[in-house]
């Protein structure tokens, strides 16, 4: 990989700003979040109309999964991500360090590049800015070239809440320009969206760089639905979960495993649901998998071509895709989909449902849907996913505290800082293990030791015999 033309002033620039950036407070840093958001609720009507044209979005879907969810994440930055990011005392076990001091700290780790994704405009990317700014880094941010308007958005708003100019870069372009962030000198992180194929280059030419990554690839997100399942909830978020934007979120839903004995009813309601939708003017890869799916034994439960589209090469509009009879064997079983499709599966047991799911590319989060709270919970523990919802299914980062694939919560928060730790001794005599390592150090390091038993034997035998070496010990470190 090479640095990306112009790149490498965008980086240069960013540099430049973000040390005096860090130097601010975290609660100083924290303000100018707030700004972004009070920006975002000031611009919803225009936001919303403008990232809706760009995605071929309703202005509501807009409002509800990007602009919303960017307000929440925001707005939980400036008071939980900072309790999350402050200063923390730690304990020291006295018994080997009686006058250490020690805390640990969260350092900026310099200038960020955030390389986002079509399927991921707006929300994710302005959550990741908001944790690596208020981290105290600078941040270059590669949006989709599907995304360039929601880019420019972004950057926009955080010049309105007053950010330093330069310390937010924008850098739009191709898959080229994403790739050759991580060439650029001056970068010291990426955090990176996309495809798998994409993130593997990304992730390859981090370790030739010698640059820390954190990659979010397309997985296959999948539901549950169990025989106690409420069958007219479970419909509808499932389509919702599956054909919302399109069926283009990075949470789409891709996979349903459903319990025989509701399979039917449950299929039915998702078939009339599925079929109330308007058609998609690019279905991307559905027209092929859905072909193949169906070479190979599966059936077309709703959708398909609209009648009289296409011509001319372009690509026929579709009505969201819903498929049954799936099978583990089929593409469309393991490959994401870049458009509006479904594929269900029956299965005899809880259990087959969950080594299916084990099995899947791992997506953001596993539905499940059920009348019994447990038996979900139990379910959640053994899937080995990162989220897992009860009777809903999330296809953006509505929950800023808690973990979202690469971005969200407070384990993704310090992913963008340095964590250190500084201990602090007197300036004068000597730590008392230090030496000489001879026989009254080591009869006072087992007293240490037994004194810590759970034995009653050996607590009293270092009672007997430990103060004196202790005493020793103490004594000898005092006159240093």
């Amino acid at each position: 990989m090479a640095p990306a033309p112009g790149v490498a002033a965008l980086v240069a620039s960013s540099a430049q700003v973000q040390p005096l950036w860090a130097a601010l407070r975290l609660p100083d840093r924290a303000r100018y979040l707030r700004r972004a958001a009070q920006a975002v609720i000031d611009e919803l009507d225009e936001l919303a109309g403008v990232l809706g044209a760009e995605g071929g979005r309703e202005r509501a879907e807009v409002i509800a999964l990007e602009l919303l969810p960017s307000i929440d994440a925001l707005r939980w930055l400036a008071e939980g991500g900072v309790r999350a990011l402050r200063e923390r005392r730690l304990a020291v076990p006295r018994a080997t360090s009686p006058v250490t001091r020690a805390r640990r700290t969260y350092e900026p780790l310099g200038v960020v590049a955030i390389v986002g994704a079509g399927d991921a405009p707006f929300a994710q990317p302005l959550w990741q800015i908001g944790a690596a700014l208020l981290a105290g880094n600078g941040v270059v941010l590669k949006p989709s070239p599907r995304a360039r308007v929601a880019g420019a958005r972004i950057a926009r708003l955080f010049a309105r809440a007053g950010l330093p100019e330069g310390l937010l870069a924008l850098a739009p372009g191709g898959d080229e320009v994403g790739r050759g962030l991580v060439a650029t000198p001056g970068i010291a992180k990426v955090a990176f969206t996309g495809t798998r194929s994409a993130g593997q280059e990304v992730a390859l030419g981090a370790a030739r760089a010698g640059v820390a990554v954190a990659l979010e690839t397309a997985g296959v997100g999948a539901a549950l639905v169990l025989a106690d399942a409420g069958i007219p909830r479970a419909a509808r978020g499932v389509v919702n979960a599956a054909f919302a934007a399109a069926g283009r979120t990075r949470g789409a839903l891709r996979r349903a495993f459903v319990a025989d004995a509701v399979h039917d009813a449950w299929l039915e309601a998702v078939g009339e649901a599925a079929r109330a939708l308007p058609p998609v003017a690019d279905p991307g890869s559905v027209p092929r998998l859905v072909d193949e799916a169906l070479a190979a034994g599966a059936r077309l439960v709703a959708g398909g071509p609209e009648p009289g589209a296409g011509g001319d090469g372009a690509p026929a509009a579709w009505r969201p895709a819903v498929l049954a009879g799936v099978t583990g064997d089929m593409r469309v079983a393991r490959d994401p989909s870049d458009g509006p499709l479904l594929a269900v599966t029956r299965v005899a047991s809880t259990d087959e449902a969950i080594a299916a799911v084990q099995e899947l590319p791992a997506g953001p989060g596993t539905s499940v849907w059920t009348a019994d709270r447990y038996e979900g919970e139990r379910i959640a523990r053994a899937l080995h996913t990162g989220a897992t919802w009860l009777n809903d299914h999330r296809v953006v980062p509505a929950l800023p505290a808690a973990p979202w694939g690469g971005a969200g919560g407070e384990d993704a928060l310090r992913a963008f800082a340095d964590p250190r730790v500084m201990t602090w001794e007197p300036p004068a005599g000597s730590a008392l293990w230090w030496g000489p390592y001879d026989a009254t150090l080591e009869r006072a390091g087992r007293a240490v030791a037994e004194l810590r038993s759970v034995r009653d034997r050996d607590r009293e035998r270092a009672l007997r015999h430990g103060p004196l070496p202790l005493a020793k010990v103490v004594a000898r470190a005092l006159r240093r």
